[in-house]
């Protein structure tokens, strides 16, 4: 294996596990912060980390399998550990962090990473447990029940429809293959509902299954928390983002299309008590939804990363990048810091989301637009080339025909 990359700068190389938009949104935040290219490493190329001069791919054949990781992780480690003072390694997706925390002893050889342990990312990665210990700390959630695969044709719901269905287990429900897929459904009906379920457990998944009364609202419900934890598990930086546009393609609901960065000192302070509390560290990530019923903010689960849309952190002024880098490579304890800077990310085009946003967020959206304080992760003048450039803006493009066909759509059909 041949060193790809050569920055000025050798005091440390990010390693980012993972090829797609979060990928290139924490590259993009290393090359803002410190004029860096960072190496990606995945399975498979994706178009978002195509024709970079900011991040250089390699992708190994069944590289999410323990294996496979084990060699061509290690053989980078050797590689770049020649190159560089550091590797700072980051995952870019939920099976990638399942694989640092799993494979430790090689890791810490040659990375320099910021993750909790194995039996915690567990439990908050499992939602019933999840949920489990947000009654222990105070933190609202939605109205729960949990169906197992016994007991999938013969249950009584404690609460009405319509409701919100997902898997317990997301890790082993990604690999699954059948009809009507999506990462989350709304049932309207009980049979709605025993279809979904019959769905899922016939195309092999053997996990729990989250049933939860779903909390009534549009888009501009939505919140999105981002915090870095540092390595004595202080909280750093916390950032709110108030979601005023998802994505409602089938893989793709529960995801993000447009964030407006929105402070609330209240979710910031609970929050990090929380996390202080569990001793947390690194980087995590909180979807919630505002409950207009009782003006609550209910939580609905908690990823072990940075997020797909996390780049709205950079974006706004907080450079989710530099947090991580100040506390391991550079052992800078900084303030903490509430972000509080009005300021909208798309993954998007403008025009699309002027259409297609609620009322209750069209005036600010207008006016953030109108004022050009907006941003993408893909598009960045410092990596610009007229095929990256074509090719990008072709994807946004194609969001058009994809709200015309799913929007607002949550069910099986």
């Amino acid at each position: 294996m041949d060193c790809i990359i050569n920055n000025k700068n050798r005091s440390f190389l990010p390693v980012l596990l993972g090829t797609d938009a979060n990928a290139y949104g924490m590259a993009k935040s290393f090359h803002k912060a410190y004029g860096i290219t960072s190496l990606s490493l995945g399975k498979a190329p994706l178009l978002e980390t195509k024709r970079s001069n900011i991040v250089k791919v390699m992708t190994f054949h069944n590289f999410d399998h323990d294996e496979v990781f084990r060699k061509y992780i290690q053989e980078v480690g050797e590689t770049y550990g020649k190159e560089y003072k550091k590797l700072l390694l980051i995952a870019c997706g939920d099976r990638y962090t399942e694989l640092i925390v799993n494979n430790r002893d090689i890791i810490d050889k040659y990375f320099i990473t910021n993750y909790i342990p194995k039996e915690m990312k567990e439990q908050l990665e499992n939602k019933e447990d999840f949920y489990k210990i947000c009654e222990q700390y105070g933190l609202d959630y939605p109205k729960t029940f949990i169906v197992t695969k016994a007991n999938k044709d013969n249950f009584t719901l404690p609460f009405s429809f319509p409701v919100a269905v997902k898997a317990s287990n997301s890790i082993e429900y990604v690999d699954l293959e059948f009809e009507g897929k999506k990462k989350g459904y709304k049932a309207d009906s009980l049979e709605e509902l025993k279809r979904i379920l019959s769905s899922v457990y016939n195309a092999g998944y053997t996990g729990n299954m989250i049933i939860q009364d779903f909390i009534p609202g549009d888009d501009s419900t939505m919140y999105v928390l981002n915090s870095y934890s540092d390595q004595n598990g202080n909280v750093r930086v916390m950032c709110l983002g108030h979601c005023v546009s998802e994505d409602y393609t089938p893989h793709g609901i529960g995801n993000y299309n447009a964030i407006v960065q929105e402070a609330n000192s209240a979710i910031y302070k609970q929050y990090q008590k929380f996390l202080e509390d569990l001793h947390y560290v690194g980087y995590s990530n909180f979807d919630m939804k505002y409950d207009e019923r009782d003006g609550k903010y209910k939580v609905f689960e908690i990823n072990i990363r940075q997020g797909r849309s996390s780049y709205f952190t950079t974006a706004s002024g907080c450079n989710i990048a530099e947090y991580m880098a100040e506390d391991l490579i550079f052992h800078k304890q900084n303030e903490l810091h509430y972000h509080n800077n009005p300021y909208l990310w798309l993954h998007i085009p403008p025009r699309l989301l002027l259409k297609y946003v609620s009322k209750n967020s069209y005036a600010q959206v207008k006016k953030l637009i109108r004022d050009k304080k907006y941003d993408y992760t893909l598009l960045y003048s410092k990596d610009f080339s007229i095929f990256r450039s074509i090719m990008i803006r072709r994807f946004y493009h194609m969001a058009y025909k994809k709200y015309k066909l799913y929007f607002n759509k949550r069910g099986m059909d």
